[in-house]
């Protein structure tokens, strides 16, 4: 790689320990992948974040390099793995949360903003088009690329953290626009609504073309929350890093040769193949992190009702700040629901304490399956809150 006179000074440790590391890092991801050179970003989100993920290797790692580390760009974290302020109260044990704080401390010396969140763009960490970040969380990648129109790679915890460390990353992969094209084009039969059905199309899409880039026509209107379930359930499913929606994703791309058509039956099978007889025990929404939209409809749908199993909304901590600020907060909580900021039922340490969990996210139905063997049922947030009354 061609480096820099700064990058080369970074790599023999004459900015300190942790920008040596994180440069060499970023130069055996760069020669791995073929990239002549770094380019700076302006931006950076870094997932890796709960203590169920890192365990005590991990957290010797972020202690390490908290010693001289500083951030140089914006930098925030994805989810950890439990409420920074109320863990007690949603049953997390008092030893994981002494670990889960000191990682949190270790990312707070290096200058990290600790917003544990997966929609970063929603809570004030939002490039805009065609700037270059080093983004981690996978849906937060998709949403980026896809809606905003930034670049990124999805990155690893330690290469996003070597990146906020260093201002650079490599440029490889999604910082190319020749591989930011569309590859597939995909039509749907009929406009979808709803944040379960756009979690069912990223299921469909992906299994059909994995990480292949789409072209969505078909789709007359999206909504911030609909694009955030899509982001999540495409890069779940497929792992694809981003897509495009005509008429609706900012970036330009030609037509694709390879075409697929998405029928309506298709959407409705995936929902049926994700939902489970009878009721749970446990309703979870915002995976993604909810958006201040979304908690303003769980307060009214809850006003003066009374849930009757285990409910968790989970958002980031600024966006839960302005739901007490409007008065949401008190309304869902006198339900009987419980907010989790700063976390969600993906990374939270809950395996074996539900048997079966509703939520309105596929890729919550993908992560509860797959890491904490719930069944699972996808649902509507309307049909969430009503099942959570029941």
């Amino acid at each position: 790689m061609n480096l820099t006179k700064e990058e080369k000074e970074m790599l023999s440790g004459k900015h300190g320990n942790a920008v040596k590391k994180s440069m060499e890092i970023l130069k055996a991801l760069g020669e791995i992948y073929g990239a002549k050179k770094m380019i700076s970003v302006s931006s950076v989100q870094i997932a890796g974040v709960s203590y169920d993920n890192l365990g005590e290797p991990g957290l010797e790692f972020l202690a390490e390099m908290a010693k001289d580390g500083k951030t140089r760009v914006l930098t925030t974290l994805n989810p950890a793995g439990m409420d920074m302020e109320n863990w007690r109260a949603l049953g997390i044990q008092e030893e994981f949360a002494e670990k889960q704080e000191k990682v949190i401390n270790a990312f707070a010396r290096m200058g990290v903003i600790t917003t544990c969140t997966c929609t970063p763009y929603l809570i004030g960490n939002c490039p805009h088009f065609g700037e270059h970040i080093a983004w981690s969380e996978s849906s937060a990648v998709a949403f980026a690329n896809s809606v905003l129109g930034a670049y990124t790679n999805r990155e690893g915890g330690p290469s996003a953290l070597a990146a906020a460390l260093t201002g650079k990353t490599p440029e490889y992969g999604m910082h190319l626009e020749k591989n930011r094209q569309a590859e597939v084009l995909v039509e749907l039969e009929k406009p979808l609504r709803e944040t379960q059905n756009f979690g069912a199309l990223g299921k469909v899409v992906g299994e059909k073309i994995g990480n292949k880039i789409p072209l969505v026509v078909g789709q007359d209107k999206a909504s911030l929350e609909e694009l955030k379930s899509l982001s999540a359930s495409i890069a779940t499913y497929g792992g694809t890093a981003m897509f495009h929606m005509k008429g609706i994703t900012p970036s330009k791309t030609k037509k694709p040769k390879e075409k697929i058509l998405v029928k309506h039956s298709e959407i409705e099978e995936a929902l049926a193949g994700l939902t489970a007889e009878g009721t749970s025990d446990f309703v979870s929404i915002g995976c993604p992190h909810a958006s201040i939209k979304e908690i303003e409809k769980i307060a009214k749908l809850l006003e003066g009702k009374k849930v009757n199993k285990e409910v968790w909304i989970t958002t980031a901590r600024p966006t839960k700040k302005i739901a007490d600020m409007m008065g949401y907060t008190k309304t869902i909580e006198e339900a009987g629901a419980k907010f989790a900021a700063d976390t969600c039922c993906v990374v939270a340490p809950i395996k074996g304490r539900f048997n079966q969990i509703t939520t309105d996210s596929a890729k919550g139905c993908f992560y509860a399956a797959s890491k904490n063997k719930f069944k699972t049922r996808i649902k509507s947030i309307e049909e969430c809150i009503k099942e959570a009354c029941e």
